[in-house]
């Protein structure tokens, strides 16, 4: 088990002052069996009134609007988490097994359905077929599909965007962690597994010091359901362990973005995150 401190600053900056922006930040993660947040807090700069709650995939939302003038927006997010390791157990299950409990559930159900993000390439689909058929456990058969989309695409930053789909990622056969994620989570509904993106953050070194603060940045995963949901991490190949901090679920990135906004003024934002996190134990 580990104990992690996570900071996570991001916001936007503006070329002169907005009169107005309405904001919604899932920056904080939530305890679960495998996780249990010990403090964590949200600044926002300018101060504002925050409401709090949680959204319909259980992810904790922060829902803010700043009223009057201004040229930037910062939002902070302080998070200590105890994690401990989630290892891979595949339950025993036939495909015949998965379809009766997928169909009893309005949560696995939603998770068969593609987004625009997650519509597989039709190379993706044949690949998913083809391991699918080799696995008479849908929960292995989910394992070895991950395992392949992940050696497949290499990770690459600054070759997509926040809007690419599967699709292009595949095409390029490069992406970021959310690209990865958004092809495994395609692989694995096009033959019948219900699937779902994780959104958190990754400790990117194993044995970093206790007390050495490291940049890191926010990170994607996913989760396929086999009796209970599995987790994987596909762009390390590597099960969800104490380095893997959970924030939120969803279809695709588009339920968990960390921070999602609108304002009004005539002024092109600019993004800006910086990601700190510091093994405390």
């Amino acid at each position: 088990m580990k104990r992690l401190r996570i900071e996570h600053e991001t916001g936007f900056s503006y070329p002169g002052d907005v009169s107005a922006s309405y904001n919604e930040a899932r920056m904080l993660p939530g305890s679960t069996d495998s996780q249990f947040v010990l403090s964590s807090s949200l600044d926002i700069d300018p101060s504002t009134s925050v409401s709090q709650y949680v959204d319909y995939f259980g992810t904790r939302v922060a829902a803010f609007d700043v009223l009057s003038a201004h040229a930037s927006l910062t939002i902070t997010a302080r998070s200590l988490v105890e994690v401990r390791e989630r290892p891979i157990e595949h339950p025993e299950m036939t495909w015949s097994d998965l379809e009766r409990a997928t169909s009893r559930s309005i949560e696995t159900v939603e998770q068969l359905t593609q987004t625009r993000r997650t519509a597989p390439h039709p190379e993706v689909a044949s690949l998913a077929k083809g391991i699918a058929e080799q696995h008479e456990n849908p929960s292995e058969a989910a394992h070895a599909i991950a395992v392949a989309i992940g050696d497949a695409v290499e990770y690459m930053s600054g070759i997509t965007s926040v809007l690419s789909t599967a699709g292009e990622a595949w095409e390029a056969r490069k992406g970021v962690c959310q690209d990865i994620a958004h092809i495994t989570l395609g692989a694995l509904r096009s033959v019948g597994i219900p699937a779902r993106y994780v959104s958190g953050y990754l400790h990117p070194r194993p044995n970093a010091d206790v007390g050495e603060p490291v940049t890191g940045e926010s990170h994607a995963w996913v989760e396929w359901y086999a009796d209970d949901w599995v987790g994987f991490d596909p762009t390390n190949n590597i099960e969800i362990g104490d380095r893997h901090v959970l924030v939120g679920r969803g279809r695709d990135y588009n339920d968990v973005p960390p921070l999602r906004g609108v304002y009004a003024g005539p002024f092109k934002s600019q993004l800006h995150v910086k990601v700190t996190i510091t093994r405390e134990s």
